[in-house]
């Protein structure tokens, strides 16, 4: 059984009702619901993580170093901004997908860049809640090297 650690960042808990134009209307609830039966169906245990403050974040990602096979993580709007998570996920060795509900790319400049994204093996953005389980999708894809202690 694969072991997934999903990662949602700052302000993702105001889902539903943040800037729905933006970011749609489903809630983080109604996201993690979905995962969670996508997990079953795909034989993964499935650990579910949300803060607004970055060392929580930071110290999430260094914890799963012994368990989680991937991690998929929507840093939001640390994506652009912290060194500290892009460090954390380069220190591990566990395979990580960044995820977006929007399509930075296509939104403001300073959106566009992200730290995590030279890090990870892969980027889903721009499907809504569906990134994520794109994410998870690809999560039971990706070669696994190594074993955890």
């Amino acid at each position: 059984m694969r072991k997934v650690l999903v990662i949602h960042g700052p302000n993702l808990n105001l889902l539903g009702e943040r800037e729905p134009n933006v970011y749609g209307s489903t809630t983080l609830e109604e996201i993690n619901q979905a995962l969670q039966e996508q997990a079953k169906k795909s034989d993964v245990e499935l650990k579910v993580f949300q803060s607004n403050h970055e060392g929580e974040l930071v110290e999430s990602i260094q914890n799963a170093r012994h368990w989680a096979d991937v991690i998929i993580i929507n840093p939001a709007a640390y994506t652009h901004t912290s060194i500290a998570i892009r460090d954390a996920l380069s220190a591990i060795a566990v395979p990580t997908i960044e995820v977006h509900l929007s399509n930075i790319h296509a939104r403001e400049n300073f959106r566009q860049a992200s730290h995590v994204s030279p890090v990870s093996v892969g980027q889903v953005v721009g499907f809504g809640k569906n990134s994520y389980l794109l994410a998870l999708q690809a999560a039971t894809l990706i070669p696994l090297s190594g074993s955890k202690k």
